[in-house]
């Protein structure tokens, strides 16, 4: 049994960490922004706002206080990508000298940080990942970091309740992805180790977009022909991103790339397909965003246009949604571009 911090009590976060406690045996520090939801986390035992109807295990400790996650063995980080900077730097300043991770102490003394990101996007302003975000941050505090990116088709209601689900480990410490991968396996949730954290974090970040753009056929009313020929086109350009970026060709056939797309753009509990109808049916930007749940892809599109335009890429799908979400054009006019662009062999990248 290892004590395990989770940074973010959103449902994903809430997820993992009633899986780990539950399934997993495992002790369970998780940190809430706000003071309130911590103390009815505690008291209920359940995420009302974010994971309703979903039993909070003892094993489990909400909390609001970042120092209570020193000494954890190892720390997921599950927010937004906008604000994954942010926490890591409190944590930081707060509780990330405690947390051990059985390694000789590192530069200045302190034992590396074991960091384990769960987020699925990229930061908007630098277009960094998050392992870059982490590595800037930990490295400005002078802490020694050992960081895994955690990704694949898991939505967060069917963790919870122990649906069986496989997802994909990756770090450029061999070693540690075999830990991870050990330490964090249950019968419900099988692990994978990867070496290839660029493709496994840009598997995951741009598949939000594919996704905005399923929900948007299917709000559509348009058929499963559509759909198909949207989720295969879009895999490439996820493969194409991520293999100008130095990520692995294979890694976007398997569970971070084609899994969790499939996954995101065809299930009904997916927040980026929900948002990609609701444009569908008319509904503004601003009412799509303006409740707690993030669908990462809205923020993510222009992010990932500008990374592709960075190395030369040509993504199409994200373009339209670009445009349609952040710029007013008509679904239909984009499905239309898209279909009448100019012909080219499949097999081109």
């Amino acid at each position: 049994m290892k004590r395990i911090g989770v940074l973010g009590a959103g449902s994903w976060g809430t997820a993992l960490a009633v899986h780990l406690a539950g399934a997993g045996g495992h002790a369970v520090a998780l940190w809430a922004r706000h003071p309130q939801l911590a103390e009815r986390l505690a008291a209920e035992r359940e995420n009302r706002d974010y994971l309703p109807g979903i039993e909070i295990p003892r094993g489990v400790e909400p909390t609001a206080e970042m120092a209570a996650l020193a000494g954890c063995e190892v720390v997921l980080v599950v927010v937004p990508s906008h604000g994954f900077r942010a926490v890591l730097r409190q944590f930081l300043a707060t509780a990330g000298g405690g947390c051990e991770s059985g390694d000789p102490a590192g530069p200045g003394g302190h034992r590396p940080l074991v960091l384990v990101s769960a987020t699925k996007g990229i930061e908007t302003d630098t277009l960094a990942r998050m392992s870059q975000v982490a590595a800037e941050e930990t490295a400005a505090a002078g802490r020694p970091l050992r960081f895994a990116a955690l990704a694949g088709p898991s939505f967060a209601a069917e963790l919870a309740r122990n649906v069986p689900s496989a997802v994909v480990i990756a770090s450029a410490d061999a070693a540690l992805a075999t830990e991870i991968r050990e330490a964090l396996s249950t019968p419900a949730m099988r692990l994978y180790s990867s070496a290839d954290v660029v493709g496994v974090e840009l598997g995951g970040a741009t598949k939000n977009v594919i996704a905005i753009a399923a929900g948007t056929v299917s709000g559509l009313g348009l058929g499963h022909n559509t759909l198909a020929a949207l989720i295969t086109r879009g895999l490439h350009e996820i493969t194409r991103l991520g293999v100008a970026c130095g990520g692995q060709p294979r890694t976007f056939a398997g569970l971070a790339g084609l899994g969790d797309l499939v996954l995101t753009c065809t299930g009904a509990l997916s927040r980026n397909r929900r948002a990609g109808m609701e444009v569908a049916a008319g509904v503004s930007l601003a009412q799509i965003t303006g409740g707690p749940m993030v669908a990462e892809g809205i923020r993510n599109s222009v992010a990932i246009a500008r990374l592709a335009a960075r190395h030369g890429v040509e993504m199409p799908i994200t373009e339209q949604m670009v445009a349609v979400l952040h710029q007013g054009k008509d679904p239909r006019r984009a499905l239309e571009e898209l279909m009448t662009r100019g012909l080219k062999a499949e097999t081109e990248l």
